[in-house]
């Protein structure tokens, strides 16, 4: 099996005006496609899909699930709005010797990695 790329990533959640609150308002994401009467949301990221879902009891919200990393351009300002929007912190902002991060979570409780690689020359040994 070859896996070309990532066709999306899927975030399952319990109230989707709610989460659409946070992703669009606090995140400041674009939708870029509604589906199945609005319980299906999508917003492209980059070339990427990130989509949020409330399709039923067979996939529910958790705190311990995969978690997508999103990629900001500045890591201190992405800080300081998630903390002004009283977004809760599951991990507080760290350093790497690749990146800084932080673990956010949306209001089901779903992990979010808020993220910047650093640039080449900021750079430690990354492995």
């Amino acid at each position: 099996m070859k896996i070309n790329e990532i066709g999306f990533v899927g975030i399952p959640v319990t109230d989707i005006s709610r989460a659409r609150t946070f992703y669009e308002q606090v995140l400041g994401l674009h939708v870029s496609d509604e589906m199945m009467s609005g319980k299906w949301i999508e917003y492209t990221v980059g070339d990427n899909t990130l989509a949020i879902a409330n399709v039923g009891e067979e996939w529910k919200p958790s705190d311990q699930g995969t978690a997508a990393a999103l990629e900001v351009e500045d890591f201190e300002e992405a800080i300081n709005k998630l903390r002004t929007e009283g977004v809760s912190f599951a991990a507080e902002p760290f350093e790497t010797p690749c990146c800084h991060m932080a673990v956010v979570q949306d209001p089901d409780g779903n992990k979010l990695i808020i993220h910047k690689l650093k640039s080449e020359n900021e750079r430690g040994v990354c492995k």
